[in-house]
């Protein structure tokens, strides 16, 4: 049965550094949409997810995930991929496909394997011998092969060669079900514009535009990248 209700909500959320400022939002998102989170540099992306996955404490208000505040009920239906590949490096892919089969009941360690081989990524070699963009698609294949209710990516194609982000973004939806929720931070809007539904400007720790992307091509035509340039425009 469908799960009603939002996927996530930030309840006066804030964080401060060193009593600067990072983030306040108010913000609450649906089931079954990919979701752009966009924004320049330090604007309070990483931080958002961060909070969401249970790695930042907030500073004020909360995060809930599916109804849940952080904690083993929200984590265990949050599926997080950082920005830097966090996998030990003695470890190999086989080992971590083991390491998250432990680790995560809803991972679906066939899919993950049969991604392994279609991206032809040596299972057997360890992380510290693989380039940077193969250590990146091994922590990409990892987290999207679990069954979550919220996926949370951040940067997932930055470091992958154009000709395979095509694959790495398909593997994205494929990689879902229909009721959960992907929200990707990135910097290159145009390669993930094709895939997303919603999308969220972001700056200085504040939500300047929630909307969908249908809307932007249709009623304001023009694409979201250019959109995105013109209301961050130095």
């Amino acid at each position: 049965m469908q799960q009603q209700g939002p996927v996530f909500q930030a309840l006066s959320l804030s964080k401060n550094y060193g009593g600067t400022p990072a983030l306040a939002i108010h913000l609450s998102l649906p089931r079954g949409k990919i979701i752009g989170l966009l924004g320049p540099n330090g604007s309070g992306k990483t931080t958002l997810l961060k909070l969401t996955a249970g790695i930042l404490t907030p500073s004020t208000g909360e995060v809930r995930v599916c109804g849940f505040p952080v904690g083993p009920d929200s984590k265990a239906r949050v599926s997080y991929l950082p920005e830097r590949n966090s996998l030990p490096t003695w470890m190999t892919p086989v080992d971590a496909l083991g390491f998250f089969s432990d680790m995560f009941p809803d991972f679906d360690r066939t899919r993950a394997l049969h991604m392994l081989d279609r991206l032809e990524i040596p299972a057997r070699k360890s992380i510290q011998q693989l380039s940077k963009g193969t250590r990146e698609k091994v922590q990409l294949i990892l987290v999207m092969s679990r069954d979550a209710e919220l996926y949370l990516l951040d940067e997932p194609i930055g470091g992958v060669d154009p000709a395979t982000r095509d694959y790495v973004l398909d593997t994205i939806i494929a990689g879902r079900r229909p009721d959960s929720t992907v929200l990707i931070s990135t910097h290159l809007i145009a390669d993930v514009e094709p895939i997303l539904e919603e999308f969220l400007f972001i700056q200085r720790g504040k939500i300047l535009r929630y909307g969908s992307v249908a809307d932007v091509h249709e009623k304001e035509n023009t694409t979201l990248d250019a959109l995105f340039r013109e209301v961050f425009r130095c």
